[in-house]
């Protein structure tokens, strides 16, 4: 009566904030539930701490950082491969989930079959009435374009469930399905676009994603790398056009290169320069040079 669902928690360092999710998760009302969390090479003391504080916590460790990509893979191939669960909740280490959240991500993913990716209403930590995404819109270009609903204060205006072009994977509930069809995160993808990447490949696989308004989530934001720093303008830079180089027909490609180095080298990189986050505008374009790479070697390697 209750599909199975096994919440994925995955954390670098990140032991304090684990508090707030893995409780909030817990609290959750749902009968058929079970939570982990994988930690990803820390060094700050987590798995002791889940252990002794979270008894009823599944544990997993990678003694090494794999990357957003390759760590939740593990909990995936637990989930999926090792355990026979019929929905994975990926899931931010930065957030706090309303008691509701796995009910109605159920609701949702069970009431619209071939749906992939479920996810629902991301708030601001800070500003707990309004809106940071609801889901991403698509672009003609960029192809996945930008947030829905962010800055918006709710008022009711996106109570309804409804098919979505993209999404972030801040919160996503996964179906059994699309993993078994399509695999589960690209480890080329260490930071960054991991989620753009699968949603494309799901897509023309004929899966679709949603929106379940029931499901609500308080985020607290890049806690983990930093909404500003030079790891994450680097990824920024890179994954994006990686993901559109490994998906999409040669026409799209080519739009989306010209399109993005000319905000990127005309406009953001010389903006972030002036404002003297030196080391952020390096590693955009480092980024950039990196996707560039990317791109000729495997047009090189088509025609070997």
């Amino acid at each position: 009566m209750h599909p199975s669902v096994l919440v994925l928690i995955l954390s670098y360092n990140g032991k304090e904030l684990l508090i707030d999710a893995v409780q909030s998760y817990l609290n959750c009302e749902y009968p058929n539930f079970a939570v982990a969390v994988i930690d990803n090479g820390s060094t700050d003391g987590t798995e002791d701490f889940i252990r002794n504080n979270y008894p009823n916590v599944v544990f997993m460790r990678s003694e090494k950082n794999l990357g957003y990509s390759g760590g939740m893979n593990i909990g995936l191939a637990y989930a999926f491969e090792q355990n026979n669960y019929d929905y994975v909740l990926i899931t931010n280490n930065d957030v706090i989930a309303d008691k509701q959240i796995i009910a109605a991500l159920v609701e949702t993913a069970e009431a619209n079959p071939e749906t992939a990716f479920t996810t629902g209403k991301v708030y601001y930590y800070e500003r707990p009435d309004v809106f940071q995404t609801l889901g991403k819109s698509s672009h003609p270009t960029l192809v996945r374009g930008e947030h829905l609903g962010r800055g918006e204060k709710d008022l009711g205006q996106f109570d309804r469930d409804t098919e979505l072009a993209f999404c972030d994977d801040i919160f996503w509930l996964v179906s059994r399905e699309v993993y078994l069809k399509t695999g589960g995160y690209d480890t080329e993808f260490f930071l960054q676009a991991e989620d753009f990447d699968w949603q494309l490949r799901a897509k023309k696989a004929g899966f679709k994603i949603m929106y379940s308004y029931k499901a609500k989530l308080w985020h607290k934001e890049s806690m983990t790398i930093g909404k500003s720093s030079p790891l994450k303008a680097y990824y920024d830079a890179r994954n994006p056009m990686i993901a559109i180089m490994k998906n999409c027909n040669s026409k799209q490609i080519n739009k989306y290169v010209i399109d993005k180095s000319y905000k990127l080298l005309f406009k953001s990189i010389p903006k972030t320069f002036i404002k003297g986050h030196i080391s952020k505008a390096f590693a955009s374009m480092f980024g950039l040079l990196s996707a560039y790479k990317y791109y000729i070697i495997s047009k090189i390697n088509k025609y070997i």
